[in-house]
């Protein structure tokens, strides 16, 4: 409805026709996109579209072109006068296309109707040569997760071997890694003073190849720092896991060294990254005039379920701290957080409450991780010498500040609009930040009235948070804290609902076949969770996917930081089989489990799993104080507020 009230040159050009709406006759940039285009700030290739058309540029949008025809939508706009920007969208495609057991998904949330084959394999290398191969003359850019994790030699888990650089790959000009928008702009911003494209080789944050016998370019304030070249890799998984490390480390220091990897006749250069952006600079990205809403193109094909998922949310930070060995967030966005200013969010509360469907529910206040808002180093002298790819791993850094009360501050501000009736925080929570016994740097005082505010205020039924494991060896690897540390952390979470009547059950989140697992870790895991009164639901078989630890460990067998060998699990029976663990309750896995337990001579798990103690875990345990109020008819009215919200949260 919304959509059919505004004029189609609200959003940026797709088509040669909306050129005109924009009175433009030629384009200065083209950017090619692997998602359907979604004009909203959550949605990168409409963030870099708007930083382009922000700088002066004409940009046009050319989103999920048929590759497989005469490539008439690739030349749909002809040759921009800079450069073709390229990108898969907002997920690595691979992942994007197949499940952790390589099979292929029957939808995509970035596609109208969620339909599935609307992108190629390895998109951004496909998008790529087919512009090389029409426009040979053309610069191209490639950017966007993709291209991001896959700069350097990596081991790709779908075709089950090592691919060097995806600029070798592809054929591109210029890689921007991480967030774009710093590289973007200053990229931008030669251009428009006249310097040729081929002579911008030293922009922070940007990878180029360059022939061998061509000196490197000259930058006097950056050292260099040499990875094995990619022929040593496939040599030596020793050597391609070494690499990792320095790759880790200097992706994520405040001054970083430039990493050279020779690669056939060529050397990959990859500058450092630009330093994390500061308010100012990431209220300008969010703060454009993005429509937030998809291309009315659309409108007859279905929602995007991506966009469905996200319109009524607000992202209110990028970058992680917790660097765990399974994720690529800290490998893409960086490790320190870039938050924006309370003014920006607050804006964005007024347009999405404003939004004719909007019915008074903000589906997520967040970001990456939910709770690490503003939480940056004390002393930043100290953070400025810091190699470590994690602030909370092993240890909660003494130079980190946790106060988590800006955080509950701007909670507060969001649910005073008027227009606000419930703003979730659906995004995972670091619970580790809010134990004290983890966390040494924690104000008590400030952890219960931000957890209270949540408990009572911000929560869609249940919460999700994400322990991960139970054994302590295999979180040692995940790099997250032992699972005692999850106990105290409910222990606190259950004490804030009894005391405002509350049942909105924690559901954790778990990984399979996680590089350090065993089969007795996940038969360990099943007992102790069911012991906590958890029927597992969600559960996340490992992908490995380019630039972690634990895809490392995955093809290596050894951890990049130790080079000793860890164990992995790998074949298709050894993932099954953890997988399965999970789901002891289901009739069609009790007799497996036991033949299984029995044959390893571990007859204690298996009268804890499947043993005449297992009736009362068939269902989820009711918290022991609501059970109580209601066998002894003290808890009616707590009861009936219960009731009544559930009924509410159904209506929704």
């Amino acid at each position: 409805m919304e959509q059919k009230r505004r004029p189609v040159s609200d959003w940026l050009p797709i088509t040669k026709k909306e050129l005109e709406a924009h009175g433009w006759e030629e384009l200065d940039v083209v950017l090619v996109s692997g998602d359907a285009y979604v004009d909203h700030p959550s949605f990168g290739p409409a963030v870099i579209g708007r930083i382009i058309e922000s700088e002066g540029f004409r940009i046009g949008i050319i989103p999920q072109p048929n590759w497989q025809d005469d490539l008439r939508d690739f030349k749909k706009f002809g040759a921009p006068k800079y450069f073709f920007g390229v990108t898969s969208g907002c997920m690595d495609s691979m992942v994007n296309h197949y499940t952790a057991g390589k099979r292929k998904r029957s939808s995509d949330s970035y596609t109208p109707g969620g339909q599935a084959g609307f992108r190629p394999d390895y998109a951004t290398v496909e998008y790529t040569k087919i512009l090389k191969q029409l426009y040979p003359d053309v610069p191209v850019v490639i950017g966007g997760i993709e291209a991001s994790l896959r700069r350097v030699t990596h081991y790709d888990y779908w075709a089950d071997k090592l691919f060097p650089n995806i600029l070798q790959l592809s054929g591109a000009d210029l890689l921007v890694y991480g967030m774009g928008e710093q590289p973007l702009r200053e990229l931008l911003k030669l251009l428009k003073k006249g310097v040729p494209f081929e002579s911008i080789t030293t922009i922070p944050q940007t990878a180029i190849l360059q022939p061998k016998d061509q000196p490197l370019p000259k930058n006097k304030n950056w050292e260099d720092v040499s990875l094995n070249s990619h022929e040593k890799c496939l040599e030596d998984k020793i050597a391609y896991a070494s690499n990792f490390k320095i790759v880790e480390v200097e992706s994520n220091k405040l001054i970083a060294r430039r990493i050279i990897q020779e690669t056939g006749d060529f050397n990959l250069v990859i500058n450092p990254p630009f330093k994390t952006m500061t308010e100012d600079e990431i209220d300008r990205s969010f703060d454009l005039p993005y429509t937030r809403l998809p291309h009315p193109k659309y409108h007859k094909r279905g929602d995007i379920p991506a966009y469905e998922m996200i319109k009524f949310s607000i992202n209110m930070h990028r970058g992680c701290f917790g660097g765990c060995s399974f994720c690529t967030i800290s490998a893409h966005q960086g490790k320190f957080i870039a938050s924006r200013s309370e003014k920006s969010i607050l804006k964005e509360v007024e347009q999405v409450v404003n939004d004719p469907d909007f019915k008074g529910y903000i589906s997520d206040l967040g970001g990456p991780s939910a709770n690490m808002y503003r939480m940056k180093g004390i002393d930043m002298d100290i953070c400025e010498k810091c190699v470590s790819p994690s602030c909370i791993h092993p240890v909660i850094c003494s130079n980190l500040d946790t106060s988590h009360k800006p955080l509950t501050e701007l909670y507060r501000k969001v649910d005073a609009n008027p227009k606000v009736k419930k703003a979730f925080v659906g995004s995972g929570i670091r619970y580790d930040l809010l134990v004290k016994d983890y966390n040494k740097n924690l104000n008590v005082e400030e952890a219960e009235e931000y957890l209270e505010q949540v408990v009572t205020r911000h929560v869609s039924g249940r919460l999700k948070v994400a322990p991960e494991h139970t054994a302590d060896d295999t979180l040692r690897i995940m790099r997250k804290p032992s699972f005692k540390y999850f106990h105290k952390f409910k222990e606190s979470y259950d004490r804030i609902q009894e005391r405002n009547g509350l049942n909105q059950p924690l559901i954790p989140y778990f990984i399979s076949s996680h590089p350090g697992c065993k089969e007795e870790d996940m038969a360990n895991l099943a007992a102790e969770t069911k012991e906590m009164g958890f029927q597992l639901e969600q559960v996340q078989d490992f992908t490995p996917t380019p630039m972690t630890v634990a895809t490392v460990i995955y093809y290596s067998g050894v951890h990049p930081y130790t080079l000793k060998p860890t164990f992995a699990p790998k074949t298709k029976e050894e993932k099954k089989d953890q997988h399965r663990f999970f789901f002891w309750y289901k009739p069609e896995n009790r007799q497996w489990v036991k033949d299984k337990l029995l044959s390893v001579g571990k007859a204690d798990l298996l009268e804890r799993l499947v043993g005449s103690s297992s009736t009362r875990s068939e269902k989820r345990e009711m918290p022991k104080w609501l059970k109580e109020k209601r066998e002894n008819k003290e808890g009616s009215k707590g009861d009936s507020r219960s009731a009544s919200r559930t009924s509410r949260k159904g209506k929704r």
